[in-house]
């Protein structure tokens, strides 16, 4: 289908990333793509919320489930696992989309977020990211996140940040019809 450039923003110093528009039922799904994500403080996750029209705040249900395949520089371990810690149950906590990424000069995270038919108001909302971090120098770690906002408004606002502390980095936002 088509793919839409909507939105292109670097961000200096920021300690949230809200995406308020270009939001609508003009697409039925949007990608959302970070790159060079650098945190201020080391080991912080990327995370985002949404925002359901007619509310205040980033704070919609959330169920979803997290995975991490890892491998540390000096090849002392590797694995895939399911991450219980990162996963919610109706929670309405800032979803983590990454593992902890470190805070050095060639140290950051990258990935992609899709949100699927976020205008309905019959269904819910669901999303989905990959992720890839250099965690603190410690080696690549790879994140798959899924789920949905079990609200059946539409998600007319997105925001991003990190766990603690501001971040520096690109994201871009396309509509795809």
């Amino acid at each position: 289908g088509d793919v839409v450039l909507l939105h292109d923003t670097d961000y200096s110093n920021a300690a949230t990333a809200s995406i308020t528009s270009g939001i609508n039922s003009t697409y039925g799904e949007y990608i959302f793509k970070f790159y060079n994500i650098n945190p201020a403080t080391d080991g912080q996750k990327f995370m985002f919320q949404a925002n359901a029209s007619g509310q205040s705040g980033y704070n919609e249900t959330i169920t979803s489930t997290a995975f991490q395949s890892y491998n540390l520089e000096d090849g002392s371990a590797a694995a895939l696992e399911y991450k219980t810690d990162h996963d919610q149950a109706q929670g309405t906590a800032y979803q983590k989309i990454t593992a902890g990424t470190g805070n050095g000069a060639d140290e950051s995270c990258v990935g992609e977020l899709h949100l699927f038919n976020p205008s309905s108001t019959t269904y819910v909302t669901h999303f989905m990211a990959k992720s890839n971090s250099y965690d603190g120098g410690l080696g690549s770690n790879n994140w798959f996140v899924a789920g949905y906002f079990n609200v059946t408004a539409a998600i007319t606002g997105v925001d991003f940040k990190m766990e603690s502390g501001n971040f520096d980095g690109t994201i871009k936002m396309w509509g795809v019809k």
